[in-house]
């Protein structure tokens, strides 16, 4: 092998990846590809015979290598000890020649070994091409491999094949709509095709090569054509849905220089970017992107139980249930039982059966929707013909948001309501959401259903609800409006919903009902993680939305719909009880027609003696007479009786500095208890921040005499979790220091820095815009901070606040994915609110202190 020939192999190559950031055609770029690399080993093994057959696996025998995948080779050989000197020696050449081959060596014998001991190689085996050697061994080894497939093997290796699928998708996900997919492994990914592959040809007995220059999934889906095994629409579907997705695998390797395939934000931009010269380059191109995982996912789906029934015992005829002169259930399959055509009010009707029975669709109809589905063209008599059934869909006891899903998945709810057409596939940029906007969105409605059966206050107000089918079209229209304006959406998707309402026929009591749910459906969540839920003008304030209790626990329905779909982080115990407080609270105030601080106040009569209790230190009098030093109402609703008389035992003991560990729920709640001082909070907050943790609420007390009782709810900043008890020693040391004036905290946040510049690197460096709202109220200026999080954003804003002169008398922290949205309520030194005249001064110094921050 000459130097020359292997400089000529390497310069193609590299030509070639250039070309491949242009070469829209991904299956061509990979069959290049493939060939080459063929080529070229067929070139360093020479013309010498060998009496083994080396082969391609994996995607180069598919002939679908991307850039940097791994190549894959099998040396198959009836005789080891004959083979293994010259195995030997050509996979050295290979290497040497710059083909980084990943090599197995198989014998005869391990047909039967891996059938039995391990599956997963075992069909690998189906996935390889003859490239050189012995052809004979070859040919003897394909015949011996699917002599071996019995009947019985077949059903055993389909059902693995099956599992694989289930536990690929517990640990990607089962939707091919996520917002940063594994371009492999996700639903509707590449690895969903190819599993379908595999089944095919365990079933056909044959492999999927012939002796064109094509590749496998090109093979594949002309073979689906030919044997009718689907329509030529979704081949052409199929074809042109694989290439977009292998496109952007192809993209990733030669813009990482390296084999990746999670799609993440900052390259679906970049290759946005590429394709789209356009402000709305993005949402389009991951709108195609999505439709494309989704043509792959209902084709997996769609066969995975087509092979199922080939394998299951037919049922008899007589089981047939006849569902009308159109459809027949058979167990739990709906088929198309006559000749006549269907239309979209036909489909409709199908998809009611769908939900009523718990059914699905055979091939058969599944193709036929799909075909007339691409066939509609919108028209207002349509939907009045299809409303009918909709509507009942929306009133089904179970398996409305399975039905939702399963219309959206074959393009149903996008030709029967075109709004919704719009939010298909629709991203938000960002990683609070998780998912695309219509599979929130049904996710929403499935979470509602979940509750029907589960025992919590939520499910009880949920089972007492009647109309259930306008929680799910407020549901269906909370973010319809996100494609037109995410700002906003919910004014604009109010109108929208009660438009489309109007078309379908509702009445307008009706109508008033979903929009006053679509147009509120944020309100619940923003007063409660940003505002003090024991704060009199903030419940007078939430309260006076509602005219009736119904319009109160739909709204709260709504509230834990939306978040609960977002991502799997985002609902947690502490979001659940401050919904459950707010709404308790206010509740409570329209049940007995009084205000929040009647309210309040009715809560807030303390008996000294059931405090002094908890301690024989206490006397009444010494409750009585800390109780009085607060100015808050809010006090004695935040903490315990128990907890208030800790905090009067540990200032009668007169330490500089007192703190109370606490768990509860998912997060550590930390007392603090000084006399207070300029800039205390902020090195509270440094202290949390250089202890890797969380803060998630601070609330401030301060007595008469200048003592401070401040308490902050904190996770781990690693695990989520509860602080690990051996840590506090360690925070308490730290504050104990930091309030002493031992501890130079800026020193330690560049130390921390330091020692998390990769994880700042990857959350806290996402470009953003900077907002800063101003709320009034009664008592407080209360400060809206919007920003994209940063390393010791917390410590940053609130060392600020008091060069600024303002005390923080309340602060609510929430992060947002990787978004910042923090409320203060602050006064000036003097207990004052913030003059307007302040507002932008206050403003800009507080943005220009944020983007201060490395």
């Amino acid at each position: 092998m000459t130097e020359n020939k292997k400089q000529i192999f390497l310069n193609t190559k590299s030509k070639l990846f250039k070309q491949g950031l242009h070469q829209k055609d991904s299956l061509k770029f990979s069959l290049e590809y493939s060939l080459l690399v063929e080529d070229f080993i067929r070139t360093i093994a020479g013309k010498k015979r060998y009496n083994f057959s080396l082969t391609s696996a994996g995607s180069f025998s598919r002939r679908e290598l991307s850039p940097y995948s791994d190549i894959d080779i099998i040396f198959i050989t009836d005789s080891l000890s004959e083979s293994e000197k010259d195995i030997t020696n050509l996979v050295q050449q290979f290497w040497d020649n710059g083909i980084e081959v990943s090599h197995t060596v198989r014998i005869f014998s391990d047909i039967k070994k891996y059938l039995r001991d391990d599956l997963h190689v075992f069909t690998q085996f189906f996935e390889t091409r003859h490239l050189l050697g012995s052809k004979q061994v070859y040919e003897d080894w394909k015949e011996k491999l699917f002599k071996v497939i019995t009947i019985k093997v077949k059903i055993k290796l389909l059902n693995e094949l099956f599992n694989d699928i289930e536990e690929r998708y517990k640990k990607y996900g089962d939707s091919p709509k996520v917002l940063e997919p594994n371009i492999k492994t996700s639903a509707g990914g590449l690895r969903d095709f190819q599993t379908v592959e595999w089944m095919y040809i365990l079933f056909t007995k044959s492999m999927l090569h012939n002796q064109k220059e094509l590749t496998q999934a090109e093979i594949f889906i002309d073979q689906l054509n030919k044997n009718k095994l689907t329509t030529p629409q979704e081949c052409k579907r199929l074809v042109e849905s694989y290439k977009l997705v292998l496109f952007v695998r192809n993209i990733l390797h030669l813009i990482e220089n390296q084999k990746t395939d999670r799609f993440e934000f900052r390259y679906q931009k970049k290759i946005a970017k590429r394709l789209y010269n356009n402000p709305k380059a993005l949402s389009q191109f991951m709108q195609e992107y999505f439709r494309a995982t989704n043509v792959i996912y209902r084709f997996t789906k769609s066969m995975r139980k087509k092979f199922g029934e080939e394998i299951s015992n037919p049922l008899p005829e007589a089981l047939n249930i006849i569902l009308d002169e159109q459809f027949v259930l058979k167990w739990k399959t709906i088929s198309h039982n006559s000749d006549s055509e269907l239309d979209l009010s036909d489909v409709m009707r199908a998809f009611y059966y769908r939900g009523l029975h718990t059914a699905h669709f055979d091939e058969s109809l599944r193709s036929e929707i799909v075909e007339i589905v691409e066939e509609t063209v919108y028209k207002t008599e349509t939907e009045n013909e299809s409303s009918v059934f909709f509507r009942e869909i929306l009133k089904l006891p179970k398996n409305v948001g399975h039905t939702l899903s399963a219309m959206n998945e074959l393009g149903v709810l996008g030709a029967f309501m075109p709004e919704f057409k719009d939010v298909t596939g629709f991203m938000q940029h960002g990683v609070y959401h998780c998912y695309t906007t219509d599979e929130h969105t049904i996710m929403t409605i499935k979470n509602l259903e979940k509750l029907k059966d589960s025992n919590t206050s939520l499910s009880n107000i949920y089972n007492s609800i009647k109309d259930k089918d306008i929680l799910y079209l407020a549901m269906l229209f909370h973010d319809i409006a996100k494609s037109i304006n995410i700002a906003g959406h919910e004014i604009i998707g109010a109108e929208m919903g009660a438009s489309i309402m109007q078309r379908l026929g509702y009445e307008d009591d009706e109508i008033d009902k979903v929009a006053f749910l679509v147009k509120n459906h944020l309100l619940m969540e923003q007063v409660a993680f940003r505002r003090n839920l024991n704060d009199a003008e903030t419940l007078d304030k939430f309260g006076s939305n509602f005219n009736t209790f119904e319009e109160l626990e739909m709204l709260y329905l709504v509230t834990y719909a939306d978040l609960s779909a977002v991502n799997s982080v985002v609902w947690t115990s502490w979001k659940s009880d401050l919904l459950t407080e707010l709404f308790s609270k206010v509740k409570a105030m329209l049940e007995q027609k009084i205000s929040g601080e009647e309210f309040l106040i009715s809560k807030t009569y303390v008996i000294p003696k059931d405090i002094s209790k908890f301690s024989p230190e206490l006397t009444e009098s010494n409750v009585q007479d800390h109780i009085e030093s607060i100015n808050d109402i809010g006090y004695t609703h935040h903490f315990s009786e128990e907890e208030i008389a800790k905090h009067i035992v540990e200032i009668e003991k007169g330490s500089n500095l007192s703190v109370l560990f606490n768990n509860i729920s998912d997060f550590t709640n930390i007392t603090i208890i000084t006399k207070d001082f300029p800039a205390l909070l902020s090195k509270l907050c440094g202290v949390m921040l250089i202890n890797d943790l969380n803060i998630h609420d601070a609330k401030i007390f301060t007595r008469k005499d200048g003592i401070v009782i401040d308490t902050f709810n904190v996770s781990d900043f690693r695990t989520k979790e509860k602080i690990n008890e051996d840590k506090y020693s360690t925070i308490e040391n730290n504050l104990n220091n930091v309030i002493s004036g031992f501890l130079k905290l800026d020193q330690e946040i560049e130390k921390l820095k330091t020692k998390w510049w990769r994880i700042e690197k990857k959350f806290f460096r996402r470009s953003g815009k900077i907002q800063i709202d101003f709320e009034k109220h009664d008592k407080y200026t209360i400060l809206d901070i919007f920003s994209p999080d940063r390393l010791g954003f917390l410590f940053q804003v609130t060392n600020k606040m008091n060069e600024l002169g303002l005390m923080i008398y309340f602060a609510k922290i929430s992060t947002r994915g990787d978004d910042i949205v923090d409320s203060f309520y602050v006064l000036d030194r003097e207990g004052k609110k913030v003059s307007l005249n302040d507002y932008e001064f206050v403003k800009s110094e507080l943005i220009s202190s944020i983007e201060e921050i490395n």
